[in-house]
């Protein structure tokens, strides 16, 4: 961090100053490696958020649902907070951390819907300062739009167009209400390929030319079939793919199955479970 200019005026932004603060940057320029020195180093009294489970647990935090006691209907502006929104009264505890936060970190930010920005301003505003977007409380959103993008169902999006441009984040009425400043990360520091650097760019700008898909192609091996002892790790688009595959494998090994139910303390909602919460296996599975 400290010959990169942007992380240093990062770091002065949420040191010296209240400003909110949108930190972004394409995979692998050090914003997760921001956030751990962060919560090492920081004086500020910080919680730190994030839209899913497994974001959460990546960030050592929470998840904003959870941790807001809010439910997964749409906020919709203009209504009392005594709406479907609010799951059950905030305890003592979580109000007075909500109290004596001086900054919110929100990681993954670019999966995070502008009504939940929005439903958390009316519940800072509910047990801070009334007056001022997020209760007063300082904001570091940290994300990358050009990868995973809000969900929102077509039915919502019927309620909400009528409220919101667009439903990610900044279109938040909150956030519109205040000045944050965005500062974009661009050293790489996951890679050392430059040309490797250069097709993923390519990709993610969805400027993918001839060139760029030959390079790719030249790579696909038709018939490959990963040795068991190497270890593969198969990468899915969507979980009932990888559980299907999951299915198969463990069917496929001899022996007996093995099921473990996890253990949950304390309040751990289901839809935030890292994993299956029983997990069945068999000598020789593959575990990750």
């Amino acid at each position: 961090m400290e010959n990169n200019p942007e992380l240093q005026l990062a770091w002065q932004f949420i040191e010296n100053t209240g400003t909110h603060l949108f930190l972004t940057g394409k995979a692998g320029t050090g914003k997760t490696t921001f956030l751990r020195r962060l919560r090492e180093q920081s004086p500020k009294r910080m919680v730190v958020l994030a839209p899913t489970g497994i974001a959460a647990i990546n960030a050592g935090g929470v998840t904003i649902h959870s941790f807001f006691q809010l439910s997964f209907a749409p906020f919709v502006p203009d209504t009392t907070l005594n709406s479907a929104q609010i799951h059950y009264r905030i305890n003592k505890e979580k109000r007075n951390i909500i109290r004596s936060m001086d900054l919110l970190v929100i990681d993954e930010i670019s999966m995070v819907r502008a009504d939940l920005l929005d439903a958390v301003d009316a519940t800072l505003r509910r047990y801070r300062d009334r007056e001022k977007p997020f209760g007063g409380v300082q904001l570091l959103m940290i994300g990358d739009l050009q990868q995973l993008a809000p969900v929102v169902k077509d039915n919502e999006w019927e309620m909400l167009r009528h409220y919101y441009e667009t439903p990610y984040f900044f279109a938040s009425r909150a956030l519109r209400e205040t000045t944050y400043m965005t500062i974009e990360l661009e050293k790489v520091y996951r890679q050392s390929d430059t040309f490797f650097l250069s097709l993923l760019n390519k990709i993610r700008e969805n400027k993918a030319d001839d060139e760029v898909l030959n390079e790719l192609n030249k790579r696909y091996q038709r018939d490959f079939q990963p040795p068991k002892e190497e270890g593969y790790i198969r990468l899915t688009t969507h979980n009932n793919q990888a559980q299907r595959i999951n299915d198969r494998e463990l069917a496929s090994l001899p022996g007996k199955a093995y099921s473990f139910r996890a253990e949950v303390k304390d309040d751990f909602p289901e839809y935030s479970y890292p994993a299956d919460e029983v997990l069945t296996i068999k000598e020789g599975a593959q575990i990750m």
